[in-house]
């Protein structure tokens, strides 16, 4: 069996959602650096494997697959079904949350926050200001949801909810808003709990941060 290659820059916190996932599951697979700097993604090559040129993008034998929630999806339906339980209107419920409520204003603040910096170019501050009051009333909802008893998103497992948040989330605990998780005290633990979890350490190792970040 053709091994799994996984398609994409380990500095891209939507790579790292995969890598979660795979880690997690204790899944072998290749990385194959596709460098967005030098336009790889727009590559013909590249292109037959995701037509939209974005990484990542997922082959394991002759399946391909791309965007990071559907390879995550497909990952967990093939090789971890303990992450999918069913029926699970939670489950459902908080992956589409992440997906729509919690992705838009944790991925601009990661983009302005650590990668802008990382390019050497500026901040803005009024991006950082409206999307960290989006993201501050959201996990406002998040810590009443942990503290009425769920341990995890999706109650009581760890599962693909939570999987999905942890890429954004490391990156935000690595920003100047690191308090927008540290302040909430279920929010917190919850975070503490995810990113304790053995295969995490692994994937943290492949993320090429640099010195102080």
């Amino acid at each position: 069996m053709a091994p799994i290659k996984l398609y994409g820059m380990m500095l891209s916190a939507n790579v790292t959602r995969v890598t979660t996932l795979l880690n997690e599951l204790g899944l072998e697979f290749d990385f194959v650096d596709v460098d967005l700097r030098t336009g790889a993604h727009k590559h013909p090559d590249f292109l037959k494997l995701n037509p939209f040129g974005q990484i990542p993008a997922l082959q394991d034998g002759d399946e391909v697959v791309f965007e990071s929630r559907a390879i995550n999806r497909y990952i967990a339906t093939k090789y971890g079904a303990e992450l999918l339980p069913t029926p699970s209107a939670k489950l459902e419920a908080w992956l589409e949350v992440e997906s729509h409520h919690f992705y838009p204003p944790a991925r601009t603040l990661v983009y302005e926050l650590v990668i802008k910096p990382m390019l050497g170019a500026p901040t803005d501050a009024a991006e950082v200001d409206k999307n960290a009051a989006d993201l501050a009333k959201l996990l406002d909802v998040y810590e009443a949801h942990l503290a009425a008893g769920n341990k995890y998103l999706a109650g009581d497992a760890f599962t693909l909810a939570d999987a999905n948040h942890m890429s954004y989330l490391f990156m935000l605990t690595k920003s100047p808003k690191a308090d927008l998780v540290a302040s909430r005290p279920h929010v917190k633990a919850w975070w503490e709990e995810i990113s304790a979890r053995p295969a995490w350490a692994k994937t943290v190792a492949s993320i090429p941060l640099p010195p102080g970040v």
